[in-house]
This record gives structure tokens, sequence and C-alpha cells, in this order.
């Protein structure tokens, strides 16, 4: 879940930089590609592995049937790192998709006052593709991370293991749903399939 929130950050900036020509579209070079691959998956192993060594605990989660983080420790330890992991991996992530993507949309609609016509279509396209973005991001995520808070800082009980497995499917199933948003809202990667 976490590499899947943080490659959306990195597609999310290096597509900012691409279209706003900071850095120049090279499909022969797969050097910016893989650099995405391996911090996405470092800055994944950086939050995930501390668990396995003390900072909190990994443990079931709702009726038992996944693993996930203890969400329902009290202690100062676990509410610690889940308070991090709330901060580094959904808010952080979150403002960089956030930044990027109004960055790139304020300039497609300098470009698109130059040329009304196509910049117009191309300004549209990209602004359906964000917010699609960012409201799946939210509908994945953000139900997750609020029972998340609500079982750590909440009433002990108030989240029950049953109310616990919708959010948590959701936010598993992000990965299967931006795929498909690239694909579908993306008509360079639509015309090559």
């Amino acid at each position: 879940g976490i590499v899947s929130l943080i490659s959306l950050a990195v597609l999310s900036y290096e597509r900012y930089c691409t279209m706003t020509g900071t850095t120049e579209a090279d499909t022969t070079n797969y050097r910016k590609t893989w650099t995405g691959i391996v911090l996405s998956w470092t800055y994944s192993l950086v939050w995930t592995t501390p668990p396995l060594f003390g900072w909190s605990s990994y443990g079931p989660e709702g009726p038992g049937a996944t693993c996930s983080v203890n969400w329902h420790s009290k202690d100062i330890n676990n509410a610690s790192y889940i308070i991090c992991l709330f901060i580094f991996c959904l808010v952080i992530p979150f403002v960089i998709i956030v930044y990027s993507y109004g960055k790139l949309l304020c300039a497609i609609r300098q470009v698109s006052g130059i040329n009304k016509g196509m910049g117009r279509t191309r300004e549209q396209r990209v602004l359906i593709m964000v917010v699609v973005m960012v409201i799946c991001f939210l509908l994945c995520w953000l139900p997750y991370a609020t029972v998340a808070l609500i079982a750590t800082f909440g009433k002990p009980g108030l989240i029950t293991p049953a109310a616990s497995i919708i959010p948590s499917i959701l936010a598993k199933s992000s990965t299967v749903y931006n795929p498909i948003i690239y694909i579908f809202l993306n008509k360079q990667v639509s015309k090559t399939l």
C-alpha cells in the first residue's frame, strides 16, 4: 500500500517535470524510471520495517484475515509510529500529488491561453485525470487512515473488526485502480495499447 502511495507521488512529480519541460522526455532512457521505482520501494521499506525492530508492531487486522500495523495499541511507542506513518506515508504523498498536478494544470492553462483550440481540450483531459486521481486517492486511503486513527486514539472497541474490513479492502485495492486510471485517461498510453 505504501509503495502504491509513494509511486503515485513520484509519478505525479515526474509527470509535472516532463510536461512543464524541467526535464526532457526520453523514451529510450530508463534511468529516471528505475530511480523512481527504487526510491518508492526504499522509502516504503524505511516506513514499513520499524515494527520489525520494535517501533510499534504488526498484528491481525479486522477479523484476522490480514496483517497490518497494530492500530489498537494505545502506548506511546505505537502512537508515535502511527502519527509518523500518517504524516510521511499519507499526508506528504498527497501534498506532492496536489502540488504537482496543480502546477501542471497552471502550466497547461497558460499554454491554452495562447493556443485556444487544442490547449483547451488538453487542459480538460488533464483536469479530468487530476480530479479522478485525487478522488481515487482520497476514496481509497482516507477511510483507512480515519479508521486507523480512530482505532489508535479513540475509545477502545469503537472500531469493530467488521467495521474495519471495507476501509482495509479499499486501501489495498488502490493498486488496481491507479493503472486503470492512467491507461484510460492518458491519451498517449491508450493510443499505444
